[in-house]
Parts: structure tokens; C-alpha cells; sequence
């Protein structure tokens, strides 16, 4: 997880291609500190950008192909047509979210250049932190900036997610793709996702964050995904709403015994998680731990026991990182669910306590080997 710096990344690409880049872009990864499966609901979101990114290098070329290398993927080159119709590679399976933001971006009438694109990056794969969405919206600033094209960053995000969405066949929200590309050092962002109004929210300079990866590899997380969106539309279904936004909690709460056990369920965490989620940005800004750690530890409790995402490595891992804190830390699990990372926020003087304990009692106690992961705020996409 080394950060690179600009005259690496040249070396790197002049490495590939035999000359020196004409751009270089950053799209940063994410961390969201609450409001998990909401942002699909088109309910409320809490992430914030992190120091951790997607770098890609480019320059132009005269005809209508891309060649592109993924240096993390031991520099496997791959060339596609701007001109073809679009087609998964299952022997490069990565080159899929570049292909995916092609496609979008055509559909939107971009007409797009050829381009030489290396790329790189630091944000831990599997791990809950939007790699996918921080490679998608690099791709499209890369892509537009080649063909010197402009682009909101808000609709930057809607191709990325489109993308996912339609070509990769993960039906995530709208939340990793807009912080990727809206994101605002030294703060997070409250998104509301049914009309992608942004709230800037800063943290307390003397707070940190500390992402752990649980070192549980997230398994079947595109299936369960897709599965639980699934369930959520079922149960907004039966209120005659197109998402869950358009329900009240009272509503659900009165249809418990009509509407199936697991729907119910699902739709009661989103609908709680949503009020947690404003409730915690409240305290963010005014510097309340006590009730940010209360509502980060209810939305642990929801995954866990309503949407069933967690595991019980994770749990132990929020327990752990909750006890250590002693009311002076928030933490629950972070990303789509099924393993992954734990995100705690903290007064800087907490933070070393929180590590402590991670590694004097987390693989001991489950087997499994933790990365401990500062992370800062960062901002939003942009070219270097």
C-alpha cells in the first residue's frame, strides 16, 4: 500500500510505452463511517474519500484503440477497440470496469481518443474500500481529459456506477462512485441519495480514523449483494414504493406479520440505519463521541442481526476495537459485508490504544491476521 509519487508513476508508464505521460489522474477509495445497503434505497450515506487511490498515466495515441496496462496484475496489457462493441474478458477480468466506463461513457455520446492508460494503485482489493469504484471514476476522468472532454464529477460517478451496474453485473449505489469523485479533505459527506445532494461534514482536527482489515476475504459478495437489493425491493414492493426511501419506519413496523420475516428485517435495518446515519453526522460535527459511538455500535448490531452481513471475526474485531475505546472510539464494520474492513474514528490519543488491542488479542482470538490501516480524508478525484 505504498503512495507513489508523480515521477514513479512516469518511470512506470515510460517503462510500458517507451515515452513519457501526458496526464496522470487520482481517484481516491473510501471509507464510509456509516449508512450501509442505504445509498441503493436512495437513502442517507456517510462516507469519506481516503489517502488511498487509483493512479492512471496516459497519453494519447491516433487511432481508435486503447492498450492499457494494469501494473498490479503483473503489467497484463490488454487492447480494446473504442469502436467494438464491448465484451467481458475473463482473462482480464479487471479490464471489465474499463470496458464498463467505455460503454457508458458512448452512451452519453463522449466520443473518446485512443489512448496508451497504466494502471496503478494503493487501495486494498476485497477489502470494502471501493477499489472498483476509485478504478471506474480514474478511468473516466483519464478518458475524458484524453479527449478533452469535461465532466461534473457527479456524473462522472453516475457512469461509474452504470458501469458496475450494467457491465460488471454489480448493482451497487450511487455512494462509492460520488465520494471517489466529491470527495473533500479533512471531511466527510453526508449524501443523500435519492436526489445526490452532498452536505460537507468536517471531523475534529485531533480525529482520526483507522480502517482494519479484518483479514477475512469478503467471499459471494456480488450475489449477496445483488440478493439483498433484491430483498429490499420486495419489501418497498409492498408498500407500493419504488425504494425503501418512500416507507416510514412506523409504516414497516405496523406490516410486521404481513410482510415476510427477512424482508421485514432487511428494510428495518435500512430504514433505522438511515436515521442513524443523520443522527452521526450531527455529532461528527459538533465533536459528540458519545453519540457518534452509540450510533456507529447500533448500526454494527443492524448488519449483524437484520441485514445478516457480518461475520464472527468481524464482530469480535468491532468488540474489541469498542472495548479498547471505552466510549472514546465509534466502530462498526464497513463495505458491502461478508468480511472486509472495520472502521473506528477517535481522538488521536485513542488511536494507539485501538491498535494495541487489535494486535494483542484480535488473532488470538479468531485466527485471523489483521491489517491495521490509518487513513486520512482526503479529497475527491483530480489530475495531478
Amino acid at each position: 500500500m505504498s503512495i507513489l509519487d508523480k515521477q514513479e508513476l512516469k518511470d512506470f508508464f515510460a517503462a510500458a510505452f517507451g515515452h513519457a505521460p501526458e496526464l496522470i489522474v487520482q481517484a481516491p477509495g473510501r471509507v464510509n463511517l456509516i449508512g450501509e445497503h442505504t445509498d441503493y434505497n436512495d437513502g442517507f450515506v456517510l462516507p469519506a474519500a481516503i489517502n488511498y487511490s487509483t493512479w492512471i498515466a496516459a497519453s494519447a495515441r491516433d487511432d481508435r484503440d486503447l492498450h492499457v496496462v494494469a501494473r498490479d496484475f503483473g503489467s497484463q496489457r490488454v487492447v480494446i477497440n473504442l469502436d467494438s462493441p464491448m465484451q467481458q474478458d475473463s482473462d482480464a477480468s479487471w479490464s471489465d470496469y474499463v470496458r464498463g466506463v467505455i460503454q457508458e461513457l458512448k452512451k452519453r455520446n463522449y466520443r473518446l481518443n485512443g489512448g496508451n492508460l497504466l494502471i496503478t494503485g494503493n487501495v486494498p482489493a476485497g477489502a470494502g474500500l471501493s477499489s472498483s469504484a476509485s478504478l471506474e471514476v480514474a478511468v473516466v476522468r483519464a478518458l475524458t481529459e484524453l479527449s478533452d472532454e469535461s465532466i461534473d464529477p457527479t456524473d462522472a460517478a453516475l457512469v461509474g456506477q452504470a458501469a458496475e451496474n450494467n457491465f460488471v453485473g454489480c448493482n451497487c449505489g450511487i455512494m462509492d462512485q460520488l465520494i471517489s469523485a466529491r470527495g473533500q479533505e479533512s471531511s466527510a459527506l453526508l449524501i443523500d441519495c435519492q436526489d445526490l445532494t452532498t452536505r460537507s461534514v468536517s471531523i475534529p482536527r485531533d480525529w482520526e480514523i483507522l480502517i482494519v482489515h479484518s483479514g477475512v476475504k469478503r467471499g459471494l459478495v456480488e450475489s449477496e449483494y445483488n440478493q439483498r437489493r433484491a430483498q429490499c425491493e420486495t419489501a418497498a414492493a409492498f408498500f407500493d414504493q419504488q425504494t425503501l426511501r418512500g416507507v416510514e419506519l412506523e409504516q414497516l413496523l405496523a406490516a410486521e406479520g404481513k410482510l415476510d420475516d427477512l424482508s421485514f428485517r432487511r428494510a428495518r435495518h435500512v430504514l433505522t440505519e438511515n436515521a442513524r446515519t443523520l443522527t452521526a453526522a450531527e455529532a461528527l460535527s459538533s465533536g459528540d463521541m458519545e453519540t457518534l459511538a452509540r450510533a456507529m455500535a447500533e448500526s454494527h448490531v443492524s448488519m449483524r442481526d437484520d441485514f445478516s452481513i457480518t461475520t464472527p471475526a468481524i464482530d469480535r474485531l468491532v468488540e474489541i476495537l469498542q472495548t479498547a475505546g471505552d466510549g472514546q472510539a465509534g466502530a462498526r464494520m464497513t463495505g458491502g459485508g461478508f468480511g472486509g474492513c472495520v472502521v473506528s474514528i477517535a481522538p488521536a490519543s485513542v488511536i494507539p490504544k485501538l491498535m494495541q488491542a487489535v494486535e494483542q488479542f484480535y488473532e488470538v482470538d479468531t485466527g485471523c491476521v489483521p491489517t491495521l490501516i490509518p487513513a486520512k480524508a482526503s479529497k475527491g478525484a483530480f489530475s495531478l
